[in-house]
This record gives C-alpha cells, structure tokens and sequence, in this order.
C-alpha cells in the first residue's frame, strides 16, 4: 500500500511541477536573409560520395547550389572576400525590380541622362552602354545596358534615377545586402569597377539565389539576351535620327552559347579581383547556381572562367537532381495525445519537402513517420515532434519536420495523473 502511494505521489510531482516536454525546440525560427536560405554544413550522407568526386577549379573561389533547395553541392574558400566586379550589377538591378514590384516607378519610364551618366564621364577601361548628352531611354534599356554589355555609365543612370547621389545608392544597395543577411557584401558605388566593392561565393549564391527568386522573368528578359544593339534612332535626337551610330555589343557570358541549359546570369572583372561569374542554368526542372571568383587575372582568365563555371554546371547535372515529391501522397494521421484536452493532435509537415538527391536515386518514393516519443500536452503550434522519413529502393532520401498544426493544452489534473499512470506502465 505505501509503495502505491508513494508511486501515486510522484507521477503527481510529475504532471504538476515538472514540464510535459523537456526537449521542446519550437518551431524553426522563420528567417528572410537569403544568406540563411543556403545550408552551407556537410552534405548529408546521401550525397555525400557523389559531392567527394567533384571537379577540380583553379578559380580562388566558388560555391555551387541547388536553386530550389538551397542545398550546397561545391564550395572552395566559400568565405573568402573578394571584389565582386560587375557581378554588383545584379544588386544595382534587384533595387531596380523592388521599387517596380512596389509601384515605385516603372521599367519603361524615361530617365534623365546627366553628365555623369555619360559614357565619356565614366573612369577608364570601363565596359559601357555608350549612354550620351540628349539621349532618350527607358529604365527597361538602361536594365538591358547593365546584364549584356555591362554599361558602367547604366549604372550610374539607375542610381541617380533612384537616390540624390551615387554614395547614397551604393548605402541602399549596403543596406539591402544587410537585410539579407549577407554581412561580408558591402558596396560604395553601382557598377563593381572599385575594389572596395566586396563579396563572397557563399553571400553571392544565396543573392543570386534570391534574385532569381524574386525575379524570375530577370534571366529571359536581360540576362539570356546575347546581343545589345544601341543607340538605336529612337534613343537619339531627331537631327541623329538617320545615322544613331549603333554600336553592337556581345553578352561575355559565352556559356549562354556553349553549354545547355545555361540563361543567366552575369560576369565580372577587374584586375584585384581576376574574372568572376554568378552562372545559373537549368535542365529537366533542375536548376543550379555557380558564383566562381577569382580566375587569374592574367591572359586566359576569361577562358579559365568558363572552363571553371563549365566544369562545375556539367558535374552537377550529371549527378544531381531536385526531387518534388507529391503533396498529396504526403499525408500524416492524427496522432494519439496525452495528458491534453483530446486525445489525438493533428500534425502537418514543414513547408520544404523539396531535396536534392543523386540522379540515380529517388525514382520511387514512399514515407514513414517518426515521432520523437509520446506526445504530451501542452504542446505549442508548429512544434517539432519528429520527421516524416522519406525513402527509396535504397533507403533514406530525405526527412522532413513534422509539427503540430495547432496548440494544444493540458486537460484536467485528473486526466494527467491517470495519463501518468498509463505512460508509466508503457515503458
């Protein structure tokens, strides 16, 4: 009799002082830096044999992602500062498409062309639209200008249209990478010709990543087109009308005609900081994004950039794959509740099912749920009780968070104890 009573005692400690779930971790934190979208740790077991024969790059730096999952199949001095080049451009463009997005301003609206947007203004050796006195054109060419020839006097136009001073647009474009949460991208003026510009592949793959994101038409509209005729007889005064001295440019991404699939984005190069490629491209609804920095600054670079970014795309296309497994087959039962107010809480799945995965795996896919151990109220909405386990043939391919879909709170002391009593003897 004692020991039932001292039994009882305690499982009455239990429901009352101590709490139901000691090894609570709540719903993942939600993040908007485009930096914490990428996961830059090892990679899983199940890619990682494929991720050990990767190619080898003489460029200083790269990082090389799934688009859709965020996942990093490549990394070589992923941290390492570098000038970014004209790869800056593509931030000068993103403050662009944010203030269209927000009905700020519109992409074909004329922009004023002062004296220091002018070709001849800008510093020496720079790639130019070829933008001078008493031109007419809109912020969509000015756009065009930036992604093909990669018009350093484009850049200063889109700045002035969009803050008082070049120094003040360069703050915004700071300001933005920080709201990113990409903290080692810094910017002091828009077109990337200063070595004060900085960067990293890693920070540089999550932006891109979040460019394409946010701006998806980006890469048919500006960043796939291979040829920029300007100034056509429209952008010039009616007097110039028959002879606008167009000059035809070539985008220098030449992996846009060489290797499949390729449609973006941008090169770069100055001399502290050698030549430089964000590269996206997609195949069979599989799209990676390469950031190489750094081939050699010296004769060849350019073509050791292309080797690099070729090399890398042609790897990963070979041996990787994003898996989109239906949603509808991904269904989770009620599961049993105790010490709450019901006796079954419903559970749902985290938002990213999505994953990478070898080419030679996942052509059938089942899942199996696992909880973390009984569920004992209270539990909070969007908890973590344990992954819904998705396998192949093989084996694991991926594990997906389970969470509880609402909050749920403790029953009566009555039902608790009597919940203790039948938890105990399960054990």
């Amino acid at each position: 009799m004692n020991k039932i009573l001292l039994l009882f005692l305690l499982l009455f400690a239990k429901v009352v002082f101590l709490p139901a779930n000691p090894d609570h971790d709540g719903l993942g934190q939600f993040y908007t830096g485009a930096f914490a979208r990428i996961n830059l740790s090892t990679p899983s077991s199940l890619l990682l044999p494929y991720t050990s024969n990767a190619p080898q790059i003489i460029s200083r730096a790269a990082v090389l992602i799934d688009a859709e999952t965020g996942t990093v199949l490549f990394a070589q001095n992923p941290h390492e500062e570098i000038p970014p080049a004209s790869l800056t451009k593509l931030m000068t463009m993103h403050l662009v498409k944010r203030e269209a997005l927000a009905g700020n301003l519109s992409l074909d609206e004329l922009v004023p062309i002062g004296i220091e947007s002018w070709a001849q203004s800008q510093p020496p050796r720079s790639s130019l639209m070829f933008l001078a006195p008493g031109q007419i054109v809109t912020l969509r060419e000015l756009l065009l200008g930036l992604a093909v020839p990669s018009g350093n006097d484009a850049a200063v136009a889109v700045a002035l249209r969009l803050a008082p001073t070049v120094q003040d647009f360069a703050g915004m474009m700071t300001l933005e990478a920080q709201r990113m949460g990409l903290y080692r991208t810094r910017f002091v003026e828009p077109s990337g010709i200063s070595e004060h510009n900085m960067t990293t592949a890693a920070e540089f793959a999550a932006f891109s990543r979040e460019y394409i994101r946010l701006h998806p038409g980006s890469l048919a509209e500006f960043h796939s087109v291979q040829v920029f005729a300007y100034p056509t007889a429209a952008n010039v005064p009616e007097a110039q009308r028959n002879n606008p001295r167009t000059i035809v440019q070539h985008n220098r991404n030449t992996l846009l005609r060489l290797l499949p699939g390729v449609d973006g984005l941008k090169t770069g190069f100055i001399n502290q900081s050698g030549f430089n490629i964000a590269l996206t491209a997609e195949r069979d609804n599989t799209r990676f994004i390469a950031v190489l920095l750094g081939a050699p600054a010296g004769p060849g670079g350019a073509l050791i950039r292309e080797q690099d970014g070729n090399r890398l795309l042609s790897w990963a296309f070979d041996n990787f794959k994003t898996v989109r497994p239906n949603p509808n087959t991904l269904r989770i039962e009620p599961a049993r509740l105790w010490k709450g107010r019901f006796n079954t809480a419903q559970l749902k799945i985290a938002d990213s099912k999505t994953f990478t995965s070898p080419i030679s795996r996942s052509q059938s896919l089942w899942y199996s749920v696992e909880l973390n151990g009984p569920l004992v109220a209270p539990l909070s909405a969007g908890q973590k009780v344990g992954h819904l386990v998705i396998l192949d043939e093989f084996g694991e391919v991926n594990r997906v968070p389970v969470l509880t879909a609402q909050a749920y709170e403790q029953g009566s002391i009555f039902r608790r104890i009597w919940h203790s009593i039948r938890l105990f003897f399960r054990r």
